[in-house]
This record gives C-alpha cells, structure tokens and sequence, in this order.
C-alpha cells in the first residue's frame, strides 16, 4: 500500500527546511521553528500538518512581509523540470512538499502586498504548486490578480503556465471553492483559450480538468467550447477535449454526446452477466458483455458502467465508471470484458447488499445484472 501523503510532511522535512532557511538567513531561529512544526505534528493529518508548520513559520520568520519572502525565497532549490516528481526538500534547497506551508504563509500574510506576494508565488509554484495558495488572491484582489494570470500564461514555465489554469480552477479538489467563478466562470475562460494548445502536457491536463469543473454547473458553455473547437484540432487537443467532456459523456448529456458524434442509441442487442454473483470486500467482478449490431453502418460506441453502491441506510447511488470506445461494423458480434476490483480504498466505503451494475453506451443504460456484496 502507498504510504499516506502526511508521511512526507514529517520530522525529516521539518529539519530540511529549518537547514535551508537557517543557511539563506543565519538569523532565522532554527531551533524554535524545528521545536514548534515537531510539537505534536505526528498526531495531525496531512491538510492540518501544513497549517502547522505555516504556524511554526509565523513565530519565527521575519513581520515585515517582503523579508520574510525574500528569506524564503532564497532557501528555495533550483527549479523543478517539468516531470520532476520529488516530494521533498533537496540538498541544494526546498523543493516539494517543504513547499507547501511556504506557499500557506504568503495566503495568509502577502496581502497587504499583493504583487509582492504574487512574485513569491511565481518562485514557489516552480518547486510545488501554488495552485490552493493563489485562490485567497483572486477572490480579494481581483484588479492586480488576473492581470498576472494573464502575463503568467506566457511564462516560460510550464509550472506557472499550469497555476494559471488550475489555481483558478472554480472546484479545485482541498481548495476553496471559488464561489464567484462557479456562479461566472467568464473570467478564466481568454486563459484557457491561451492555454488549451500548450506544448506542455502538464499544462494541458489542467485545462481538460478545469473545462471538465465547469461543466459540472455549466454544461452548454462546454458543449459549445467542444463544438467550437473540435473541428480540425490536433490530436493533443482532441484528447483535452475528450478529457474536459469525461463528466457530461458519463451523464449521458445528450447535447455532448452529439457534439462527439455519439448521439445516437445503439442498434442492436446486448447481453451482459456478471461474475461471480456473490463476493466480498477486496475481491474482483468480472464484466462480459457481449454485443450484436443489428445496423446497416458502423457504429461508433461509448460504453461505461454503472455500479449502483449500497450506503449504509440502505439506498444506492451510481458510480460510473469507463468502459470502452469502440467502432462496431455492420452486423459485427463482439464480445468485451473487463474486472472490476472492490478492493477497499479511502475515498469509498462499502456495504453490504444487492449491488445493480449497468451497461450504458452512448449514454443510454441498455443492459443490467447484478451482485451480491457479503460484509466481511
């Protein structure tokens, strides 16, 4: 098993940055950040052991603001390469997770120094993101914040040109809501035009994810940027694209279907089963499905399931999950399979009880069959 993300935050990163930052300013009291981020951070989760070592940084760096972020700032490492995946600090500097409560100190404290702040940010994204810390930024000051979106969307940092799209993000998952961009997402919407073509991977994911948040309240708006910017693109904005449709292509939404050129319900017969039909907690289903065009055309399919989980009252809910995409020939029978694991993971509880499971291509249900989920 993985080992948990609040491990990184840990008393060895918690010596990493008290070195890094006691050698860019030999004033900085070391040993009472170390005592303070130590004290009882082992209790704490991953979200809190951030605030607390941002806490220790509040006791020991700097009051005047554009100290404090020049001391942090010069304990920084060189820049992450784009596919840089190290989470902690590094001999030549903070880079990684020891980032982080770095970024949660200037969200707390730059606002009295807006662009200030905004340049700490810019430094800090490039060793971890930024992406939660800038959001407190564009909801209080909006006037200096999205013009720096803008120039940032030209930086030659993939890491900042990434923080445009996804600190902006209106539902970034652990970060606050931004409330006004999920009634009106029109101000982030000339970035991700910029952005969408990006020659960075990274940075186009982004984009797909932050399409893929607004079409959660404002499903035409991304049914028309599809229709709009489908026709003639690239492979690598076709797959942003088919990324930013994933939420409205599993609902089903019609209009989105269409826009992809699936709007139309399969023809033909469907038989699917499932096996075995009683398991427990950790075991794998095993999907067959067998299909038989009954067209005189191709059929170009969207196929995903549904598996309806029991909650602990009793009622289910549907979690879709993909399938295949598929071009089925005139007449074509073919037969498609798939296991699905129920291994136990911290984001989904599971109860036992009957458990539907159904088939859905082009976002219609067609099929439907059913397992029974023992408890332990």
């Amino acid at each position: 098993m993985a080992e948990p993300f609040k491990h990184f935050l840990d008393a060895r990163l918690v010596r990493a940055m008290g070195a890094h930052l006691g050698r860019a300013s030999p004033a900085f009291a070391r040993e009472r950040f170390e005592a303070l981020a130590l004290d009882g951070l082992d209790a704490l989760e991953l979200k809190a052991r951030c605030h607390h070592l941002c806490g220790a940084l509040e006791h020991t760096l700097p009051r005047d603001f554009s100290t404090a972020a020049a001391l942090m700032e010069a304990a920084l490492a060189t820049p992450n390469g784009e596919a840089d995946s190290a989470l902690g600090a590094r001999d030549d500097g903070l880079a990684g997770w020891a980032v982080w409560p770095l970024t949660e100190y200037v969200a707390r404290h730059g606002h009295g120094d807006v662009p200030r702040a905004l340049e700490a940010l810019h430094a800090m994204t490039q060793r971890f993101s930024a992406e939660w810390a800038i959001r407190p930024f564009l909801l209080r000051h909006p006037d200096v914040a999205w013009p720096t979106l803008a120039r940032w969307a030209q930086d030659p940092s993939p890491h900042v040109r990434r923080l445009v799209s996804e600190g902006s993000r209106p539902r970034l998952p652990w970060g606050m809501v931004l409330g006004p961009l999920v009634a009106d997402p029109a101000p982030t919407l000339p970035l991700l035009r910029a952005l969408q073509d990006d020659a960075s991977e990274y940075v186009r994911r982004s984009v797909a994810n932050h399409l893929n948040d607004i079409a959660k309240d404002h499903p035409m708006l991304v049914v028309a940027w599809v229709r709009e910017h489908l026709p003639g693109a690239s492979a690598e904005r076709r797959a942003l694209l088919r990324h930013a449709s994933r939420t409205l292509i599993k609902r089903g939404d019609a209009a989105m279907l269409t826009a992809w050129g699936l709007g139309e319900a399969f023809a033909g017969h469907a038989r699917f089963t499932l096996a075995p039909q009683r398991l427990a907690v950790g075991d794998s289903l095993q999907l067959d499905l067998q299909l038989d065009s009954s067209a005189a055309a191709p059929q170009r399919l969207v196929i995903d399931y549904a598996v309806h989980h029991v909650k602990a009252g009793g009622h289910s809910t549907p979690k879709v999950f993909k399938g295949w995409a598929i071009e089925l020939a005139p007449g074509e029978s073919r037969r498609l399979a798939r296991r699905h694991s129920m291994k136990a993971v911290t984001t989904r509880r599971y109860h036992p009880g009957l458990h539907r499971v159904d088939i859905r291509i082009n976002g219609r249900p067609v099929a439907e069959a059913a397992f029974e989920l023992q408890a332990p």
